[in-house]
């Protein structure tokens, strides 16, 4: 029930992007960032300065950048540590106990870390709008974009950009600013995404529209 160890995998370039079946394009005065859950818990599954993860946290901290800048409201995703049977519910079946209550293991690297004036929701399920003000903290913005960068692309980041469609919120998943569990989950994840409920983009593409 632990995380996998993570194989090495290139991220996807512009040019293997799936066929978007809306062709909707991120307003800065429309747009919420969610960076979801880039804590070290779930970034040790991979292996250090290899990809995907080097390139998916490079590019997460270039649109974390440019949106502060911009003054895009920021919002972080982040699981609690030492959870209770409880609190984990089913999550408890499929992947054990969760966080360990560590403050290394809650932590989020530097380089994408909140700074003042973004905002930490703590996290219970896949999606990031489950028992949380994500959705609240959207509509007080009058905002109604949710750009996502993050793990797992075919997990959290899949079921919060499916949640935004529910919600009417346009979703728009970084191909190259999430990461996955493996190249095949990875191209899953964006190839559903894009024929459901998201524009699927790149880092490049994205920091265009701001």
């Amino acid at each position: 029930m632990a995380l996998p160890a993570i194989a090495p995998y290139a991220l996807p370039g512009a040019d293997e992007l799936p066929v978007n079946r809306v062709g909707w394009t991120v307003d800065p005065m429309r747009a919420v960032l969610l960076v979801h859950d880039l804590q070290n818990h779930f970034l040790s599954a991979y292996r250090p300065g290899e990809q995907p993860l080097t390139g998916m946290l490079e590019n997460t901290a270039r649109i974390i950048e440019t949106y502060r800048r911009a003054g895009i409201p920021v919002v972080y995703s982040a699981q609690r540590g030492g959870q209770t049977p409880e609190e984990r519910g089913l999550q408890l079946d499929f992947w054990g106990p969760g966080v360990a209550d560590d403050p290394e293991a809650l932590a989020t690297p530097e380089a994408v870390a909140p700074a003042p004036g973004d905002t930490v929701l703590t996290k219970w399920k896949y999606s990031a709008f489950a028992r949380t003000d994500l959705e609240a903290l959207i509509r007080k913005e009058e905002r109604d974009q949710l750009v996502i960068t993050g793990v797992y692309a075919h997990i959290g980041v899949l079921m919060s950009a499916a949640d935004a469609w529910m919600r009417d919120i346009q979703a728009f998943v970084v191909a190259d600013a999430v990461a996955d569990f493996s190249r095949a989950d990875h191209d899953m994840a964006l190839r559903w995404a894009a024929g459901r409920c998201a524009v699927v983009t790149t880092t490049d593409l994205l920091l265009k529209e701001v």
